[in-house]
């Protein structure tokens, strides 16, 4: 048997306190040479889409697949200017 969905289980979004507060703290967004001293690798949008398919998001997170093995995970990114970073392969 499977599990009732109701229209309340659909819109409670347990994640959006976070989410809210994640993008306060990234937008507005900083230069790409701050972001690599922040965390790294850091991307624009040509350079997610040749090594990323991205799978679904959720401000200020994107769910990618990497192209080179497969690998699913996330990246967090900023609105603008529009820069990916810090991936975390899911565990």
């Amino acid at each position: 048997m499977s599990p009732t969905i109701t229209a309340e289980a659909i819109a409670e979004d347990l994640t959006e306190t976070f989410r809210r507060i994640r993008l306060a703290q990234l937008n507005p967004g900083v230069g790409r040479a701050e972001l690599e001293q922040r965390h790294g690798t850091v991307l624009d949008p040509v350079e997610l889409a040749a090594a990323y398919k991205v799978v679904g998001f959720m401000a200020p997170l994107v769910v990618v697949r990497r192209k080179a093995d497969g690998v699913t995970g996330s990246l967090e990114f900023q609105h603008a200017p529009r820069f990916y970073f810090n991936w975390q392969a899911d565990q």
